[in-house]
């Protein structure tokens, strides 16, 4: 969609829901010869008339209007990247073997996708899958970061569950301005699975989705409320915060890549005894339930759908545990406060 400056959003073209890199053996040595496939995903060109003057921004909406996954010009970006510099790289791998892909040849990653911010023609690929959750991220290639690869053609998964067959909005904003164009996205042609397979399929993908961001926020939230009683304490609020701390806990910092990824962090305890549930780790539970069900476009197995009945259960009872904190003990923190002549403590939003 054109706007009286020039900036140019153009009509993508049907996007087709195939797996990349499933073509067995991979990956192929760089020797063994064979032809170059399109890029995957959504492609995605715009046009800028001048250099943006701020941060650009590419959203994708649902039918409800609803964000399901959205990128910014300013998106983190690697100092130093193996399929552009795979030299300066590997000085970094040298150095720092945890960095990320430096398990991987380096000429496996693809470059980074990164949206321009500059006067000229620009393309984006839309993964077309659905916004991580936190910080986790999945691995390099199909299943996992050591196989399914394509030499300079290997794409970072997001770790979240592929988007659902249909129409899409692609938004544009440059400048505080906005364009919009439909894309629609399209099962692959070779899925054979049945209606009910599929919408099986769709329904347990989203339960489980849905719930690990509905986790994951209640564990920001629980986090926020725990600044919040630091800077307010007194014996019932550090008493509320010990409480709270025991199912939302610091972040642990540090660690490599992971994998498939989620949520939200293990659940590390003492030896031979596991940890109890946390928000976070709850919000992982369900996004991996999810995850275990995009490899293939087919019927859940029996084992998954039980996967997916433990994490709801899980779900449920540590959401139960963080509303009754957040309700009745902080009622009680704010009675005392009240009683003081101190104004209450609230939930911050976040």
């Amino acid at each position: 969609m054109k706007a009286a400056n020039g900036h140019f959003l153009f009509k993508p073209s049907t996007a087709l829901r195939v797996r990349f890199a499933t073509n067995d053996p991979t990956p192929w040595p760089p020797e063994v010869p064979a032809g170059e496939n399109p890029a995957p995903g959504g492609i995605i060109d715009y046009y800028l008339a001048s250099n943006a003057n701020g941060p650009v921004q590419l959203e994708i909406l649902d039918k409800s209007g609803a964000v399901v996954r959205s990128y910014t010009s300013d998106d983190r970006k690697m100092s130093a990247e193996p399929a552009t510099d795979p030299d300066k790289y590997n000085q970094i791998c040298q150095s720092n073997p945890n960095a990320p892909d430096c398990g991987l040849p380096l000429y496996w990653p693809a470059p980074s996708l990164t949206l321009g911010t500059t006067r000229g023609m620009h393309r984006f690929n839309w993964d077309l899958h659905m916004d991580p959750i936190g910080a986790g991220g999945g691995g390099r290639g199909g299943s996992d970061g050591s196989n399914g690869a394509v030499p300079g053609r290997t794409y970072t998964s997001p770790g979240s569950p592929w988007a659902q067959p249909g129409t899409y909005t692609v938004r544009l904003t440059v400048d505080g301005k906005r364009y919009t164009q439909p894309i629609t996205l399209k099962l692959d042609p070779r899925v054979k699975t049945s209606a009910a397979g599929l919408a099986q399929l769709t329904a347990l993908t989203n339960e489980m989705y849905g719930g690990a961001k509905a986790t994951r926020a209640a564990y920001l939230e629980a986090r926020a409320l725990v600044d919040a009683l630091s800077k307010n304490a007194s014996t019932e609020a550090d008493a509320l915060k010990a409480e709270i701390e025991k199912i939302a806990p610091a972040p642990v910092t540090g660690g490599g890549r992971g994998g498939r990824g989620g949520g939200g962090g293990g659940r590390g305890g003492p030896a031979g005894a596991p940890a109890a549930p946390t928000l976070e780790s709850v919000s992982g539970v369900l996004n991996g339930a999810a995850m275990a069900m995009q490899a293939a476009d087919v019927t859940p197995t029996a084992t998954q759908v039980d996967a997916c009945t433990k994490a709801k259960a899980e779900m449920t009872t540590i959401l139960a545990q963080w509303t009754k904190l957040k309700t009745t003990g902080l009622a009680a923190v704010n009675a005392k406060r009240k009683a003081a002549g101190q104004a209450a403590i609230v939930v911050p939003k976040e």
